[in-house]
């Protein structure tokens, strides 16, 4: 179990996030069309799950700008920004921030997500919702970076994320 912090008390969450090195856990979520998307619709692809409370509070909303900014000309990167957000949601905020590389996804529909990713907050006030936690797939599916985010009020480390896929920090 990680410890996260929110307000000035720390929470548990349920689990671990995915080894590094391991296979990672199929997916089960619903896309801001309302279709359900697994890993295999990414296919091929890198992926980074920015995983968080949700889209409408102000530092999860900041992590989702700002991939979508870092995956610009990447077509083989897909940027999976996920949470409990309807996917009502998800559609309103890429729209609202013309977010066009980054794909929100909702796990409204399918429970087991936070479970297996080790990110569901299983106490205090977001007791039920996810941690903030970044995972780095390859195009197999494997972990090749993770971070949980201790303080839901921080940002990831986006340079881990994108060194994990490859890419430098200045986008080469």
């Amino acid at each position: 179990m990680a410890p996260v912090k929110y307000d000035g008390g720390t929470y548990r969450t349920y689990g671990e996030l995915p080894a590094v090195g391991s296979l990672a856990p199929d997916v089960s979520l619903v896309n801001t069309n309302l279709q359900n998307v697994t890993l295999a619709n990414f296919m091929g692809k890198r992926k980074v799950f920015n995983i968080f409370v949700s889209i409408d509070r102000p530092i999860c909303g900041k992590s989702c700008i700002e991939f979508d900014r870092l995956a610009e000309g990447y077509e083989d990167i897909a940027m999976l920004m996920v949470s409990y957000d309807l996917p009502f949601a998800h559609r309103r905020f890429a729209e609202q921030h013309d977010l066009r590389n980054v794909i929100g996804l909702s796990a409204i529909r399918h429970a087991g997500f936070g479970e297996n990713y080790g990110v569901q907050i299983v106490e205090g006030p977001l007791s039920g919702m996810f941690s903030r936690a970044i995972v780095v797939l390859d195009e197999n599916n494997t972990v090749v970076h993770r971070e949980q985010i201790e303080d839901i009020k921080s940002e990831p480390d986006y340079g881990a994320a994108l060194r994990a896929l490859g890419i430098s920090d200045n986008g080469d």
